[in-house]
């Protein structure tokens, strides 16, 4: 059996991969991540409530998902480059826009924007190169993805502080429309490229020109989006990851209240909640490559019960040290889940239709995002305290693990369903 041939030399999606992890961290820092570090002063000058102000990201969520559908068709069809360059040179104009508004309405406009922005240049797209460009080493991309964009609060809420105090938070916009435009535009124009065969290769770098019979190296089966889209299984998947994103973000943005709340001092409220999106890159490193070895359903099973046992932990803790086992549990989960849907979806139903299904699903996931803070304020305040929000919690985490665990082969293996992909799409 002859093993297919490999060109000499590093593969050209590893290129885009490493690329792509730095445009992904400047991405979600500035145009996700920062956002907390403005409110406060825009707040302060001209006396909006918290509500009217975080109301514009709220927005920003929703305006992301609608736009996903739309955007998930033109990458299936014209691929990652000319939109995320857009999108970047968008993402740009937008913050220096930002930086002058002088009135609510004008801020909820330019955070619409943001919002397709958004759709344009964070994971989805880059989540459809990697689908395009690995097959057998698509868990190991994903890692080094996300692993690099996992930096991204680390990096620039600490920097969007700094420029904020230093500079005022107009000038501070300024700076990151700097850093945004130098650090993606360019390198999403230059970088990136639809399929392999663009540069006469097939998926994972193998020569275009091999003809062994080693069926690795054959085009990888894909399902039309709209033969997925009418699979139970996919419905399964949605569900899952419906439930437990709304579960992750209802935590992530009441723990610190629910840690006061229990009697631990604020500054260890904040360390915990800090501690988060550390151990999150840990998760991903160990958790992301599992797929490619055991069945990756199982591991995403895994991922959600993890978090079904930090939430457990969590209420059970009656310690600091409890409480950050809880935190070390949680975020290890945390880490893994983005890449998890990525990859899942990916070996599921193939690289050709990859952006459209993704997006169908990226529109519930963005709808639970944006949900679940106001949905977990409204149980804390209809319960009269955050236990029963907490265990509600667990129930919904547990209930993503066993969702998941129903998704199956079967819109794969019909063969009404699938369709040989080539590398001329």
């Amino acid at each position: 059996m002859k093993a297919p041939r490999r060109r000499h030399g590093i593969y050209y999606g590893w290129v885009q991969v490493l690329t792509l992890s730095v445009t992904e961290t400047i991405s979600w820092g500035i145009l996700y991540y920062a956002f907390a570090v403005f409110v406060t002063p825009m707040e302060a000058e001209f006396g909006w409530s918290r509500t009217q102000t975080t109301g514009a990201f709220s927005l920003a969520l929703l305006v992301s998902g609608i736009a996903a559908v739309p955007a998930g068709r033109w990458l299936d069809r014209h691929g990652a480059r000319l939109l995320m360059t857009a999108g970047s040179c968008a993402a740009t104009a937008l913050v220096l826009a930002w930086a002058a508004v002088d009135s609510l309405p004008a801020l909820y406009a330019v955070w619409a924007g943001i919002g397709v922005a958004m759709t344009a240049t964070l994971y989805e797209p880059a989540f459809v190169v990697v689908a395009n460009w690995f097959r057998r080493y698509r868990s190991r991309a994903l890692t080094v993805l996300t692993f690099g964009g996992g930096f991204a609060s680390v990096v620039f809420i600490p920097l969007a502080d700094r420029l904020v105090r230093t500079e005022g938070w107009r000038p501070a916009l300024v700076w990151l429309a700097v850093i945004l435009a130098v650090g993606t535009i360019l390198p999403h124009a230059l970088i990136l490229r639809r399929h392999p065969s663009d540069l006469g290769l097939l998926t994972d770098g193998v020569a275009a020109d091999d003809t062994g019979e080693d069926g690795r190296h054959q085009p990888e089966r894909s399902v039309p989006a709209r033969e997925a889209l009418r699979g139970a299984g996919f419905w399964w998947l949605t569900a899952s990851f419906f439930l437990a994103m709304a579960a992750l973000v209802a935590v992530t943005v009441h723990l610190i209240p629910y840690l006061i709340g229990r009697g631990y001092d604020p500054s260890f409220a904040a360390t915990a909640a800090g501690l988060v999106g550390v151990t999150a890159l840990p998760g991903r490193l160990i958790f992301t490559p599992l797929g490619g070895w055991l069945p990756r359903r199982a591991v995403t099973a895994f991922l959600f019960l993890l978090q079904t046992a930090s939430l457990v932990v969590l209420l059970l803790a009656q310690s600091k040290a409890g409480v950050l086992l809880a935190v070390a549990l949680f975020g290890a989960g945390f880490g893994a889940v983005t890449p998890a849907r990525a990859a899942l979806l990916a070996d599921l139903y193939g690289p050709a239709a990859y952006g459209s299904i993704a997006s169908v699903l990226a529109l519930f996931v963005t709808g639970a995002r944006a949900l679940a803070p106001v949905g977990a304020s409204v149980v804390y305040t209809w319960s009269g305290g955050y236990d029963p929000l907490m265990w509600g919690l667990v129930g919904i985490s547990a209930a993503a693990a066993g969702a998941v665990l129903l998704v199956d082969d079967q819109d794969r293996s019909a063969p009404a369903a699938l369709r040989s992909v080539g590398i001329e799409r």
